[in-house]
């Protein structure tokens, strides 16, 4: 059924637990003054439009979590990052979902 609905829809279902027990580096894409409001402990914070001038720093990690307040961002940043040649990236949507997972 999950292979189903991959094929369908087009989605992969990632274990965040997991990739996160296997030290993804997660990337939390808000502002600092959302970040400073709260976010995953151990995560960074790069804002979606300092993404580009950081992405030397986001090469050498084996897997990247990205996340912010709803998902919309981090998906931005995902497609960015993917355009760049990234294949490790991982929009955990709400940081707050990312939290639960770690």
């Amino acid at each position: 059924m999950i292979a189903a609905l991959k094929k369908l829809f087009g989605f992969t279902i990632v274990d965040l637990s997991e990739l996160i027990r296997a030290g993804a580096t997660i990337v939390d894409v808000r502002s600092p003054g959302e970040f400073d409001s709260g976010h995953v402990k151990g995560s960074i914070n790069i804002p979606l439009e300092q993404i580009l001038a950081n992405i030397e720093t986001l090469k050498n990690h084996k897997q990247i979590i990205v996340c912010c307040r709803s998902g919309n961002r981090s998906g931005q940043v995902q497609r960015v990052l993917e355009s760049k040649g990234f294949k490790n990236v991982t929009n955990g949507g709400s940081w707050q979902n990312v939290n639960q997972n770690s």
